[in-house]
């Protein structure tokens, strides 16, 4: 008998201090290589999108990782990609924090549609709006100290 699983993650981080650092320019070059890291890992990648001052990542993660470390891998090896490659160089690194959300499969086409559409919906809300709405969503009580 085979072993099935899947364990789906929204994950969501942002640029230190929230600074617009990421050039929409050179976004397609920042994801094919989280892309590539996430494979390496032997996840697969669902989604990843995001604006000047996030990311949002639906990935589904292999269960030989802790989802923590895979957080941590992930950022550590962009953010040195970002600085080595000297696209983004107001790029200053990655806020301490994340957001990490265990999802439903069923949910997965509106996960793939909220994270496609990210440059519409901040046309209309800030980040610092969306992620204290996602933290409400998914029974997180936010931290005000954190908010502006």
């Amino acid at each position: 008998m085979s072993s099935y699983r899947q364990h789906l993650y929204h994950i969501v981080f942002r640029t230190k201090d929230s600074l617009p650092s990421i050039k929409q320019e050179y976004v397609n070059d920042l994801y094919s290589y989280i892309t590539g890291t996430i494979k390496n890992k032997k996840c697969h990648l669902y989604r990843i999108n995001g604006v000047e001052n996030h990311l949002h990542i639906l990935t589904d993660i292999n269960p030989s990782l802790a989802p923590i470390d895979f957080i941590r891998d992930v950022k550590v090896s962009s953010s040195l990609w970002m600085k080595a490659s000297c696209l983004f160089t107001a790029f200053n690194g990655w806020a301490v924090g994340y957001g990490s959300f265990t999802c439903s499969f069923k949910d997965l086409d509106r996960l793939i549609e909220y994270i496609k559409n990210q440059q519409e919906h901040h046309r209309k809300i800030s980040f610092e709006q969306e992620y204290r709405s996602l933290l409400l969503e998914y029974g997180i009580i936010p931290e005000e100290k954190f908010f502006p």
